[in-house]
């Protein structure tokens, strides 16, 4: 069986930051690597889950909201992708800058964070997605476009 391109990245170099995963056509995937692999801490459910309820309320609510396709976590704890379409990287990333800030400052309720509205609404950590997110921003704040290929590490 052929290996997906995900597992063809030496994760024994991978730190935190974005990446470009994948390009197909007008989608492009980003890593958003926000632990390093393999090595502990890694995210907690609570905060991952939490992160994923602001990330996606605030991307789906943003100027590019006709070009957001998913975000979601990675099962590995260490961060998520995140998927575009028709976005140069440069205003992805940017976007990614602004959502992780806004995340780092968040007051107020989560987002669908009701049992109508979220098939686990129980296991959230707002203050450690805040937390997590404030630390990560601090990471990627001067990031620039021309730092996202894993070629780079």
């Amino acid at each position: 069986m052929k290996k997906i391109a995900s597992f063809c990245v030496d994760h024994n170099k991978i730190i935190p930051g974005v990446y470009i995963s994948r390009i197909d056509d007008d989608l492009t995937t980003f890593d958003i690597r926000m632990v390093k692999p393999n090595t502990e801490p890694f995210l907690d459910y609570p905060v991952i889950h939490s992160i994923e309820h602001l990330f996606a309320t605030f991307a789906r609510n943003s100027y590019a909201k006709d070009n957001v396709i998913y975000f979601g976590p990675m099962g590995c704890r260490t961060g998520f992708y995140f998927l575009v379409r028709n976005m140069k990287n440069k205003d992805a990333l940017a976007l990614i800058k602004d959502i992780f800030k806004d995340i780092s400052c968040y007051k107020g309720q989560l987002p669908g964070c009701k049992k109508e509205e979220c098939g686990n609404y129980l296991e959230q950590d707002l203050n450690g997605a805040i937390k997590a997110s404030n630390t990560f921003y601090q990471v990627i704040k001067n990031l620039s476009e021309y730092n996202l290929d894993y070629n780079n590490l």
